[in-house]
């Protein structure tokens, strides 16, 4: 009977919570519904750049966004080629080397690198040549990067990120930018803490 009893409340207490968390974020204030379909399944996109230093502060958070959110959410980083820091074939040579690092299975950790190269050694990324070297330096056999540089498969995944940026740009005024099953973008309020920015994109990812 106790089990019963407890089994009730919780039953009860999922729909209040559910309210209270849409009761917390608000349409217009917290985040905006884009006028996009929406994707078939759940799935979070980060536009982000690497010379970027709110990108790059942002990273710890994004790790907790993707320990908090569900196994059925996808969480893909696609990175942008329009930022100001430095030109756009600089920009998708850096995207170029996050594919070659997502083809050898170790894309955190090369972005990690890219991002520490700039905004911790303070270096100037000028090409490939730099990027390379980053990759070598970490640990990524010199053979395997020079094959995957101008393989079709790396290409074509340079290709599909371009194409999402374009597919979205005009929702793009800067980044990080969250794009959330496809037709949620979160705009956080200077009032919010980070724990609360972490619990929008995770409770906007469970939206249709």
């Amino acid at each position: 009977m106790k089990k019963i009893a407890v089994l009730l409340f919780t039953a009860l207490l999922l729909p209040l919570q559910a309210c209270a968390a849409e009761g917390k974020w608000v349409e217009g204030k917290h985040y905006e519904v884009l006028d996009e379909p929406a994707t078939a399944s759940p799935e979070i996109i980060e536009f982000f750049s690497f010379w970027c230093p709110h990108c790059y502060r942002f990273e710890p958070l994004v790790k907790q966004i993707k320990q908090k959110i569900s196994k059925d959410t996808q969480f893909n980083k696609v990175h942008v080629n329009f930022m100001r820091f430095t030109s756009a074939d600089i920009q998708d040579d850096a995207t170029r080397a996050m594919m070659i690092g997502r083809a050898i299975s170790q894309e955190e950790a090369m972005n990690g690198a890219i991002f520490n190269y700039i905004h911790q050694q303070r270096a100037s990324i000028t090409g490939m040549k730099d990027l390379r070297n980053i990759f070598l330096v970490n640990g990524v056999d010199a053979a395997e990067f020079d094959k995957l540089e101008s393989s079709f498969g790396v290409n074509s995944m340079l290709k599909k990120n371009n194409k999402v940026v374009e597919q979205y740009r005009d929702h793009l005024t800067g980044v990080p930018t969250f794009i959330i099953n496809g037709r949620f973008r979160p705009t956080p309020t200077s009032d919010m803490t980070v724990d609360d920015i972490i619990d929008l994109i995770v409770w906007l990812s469970e939206q249709k």
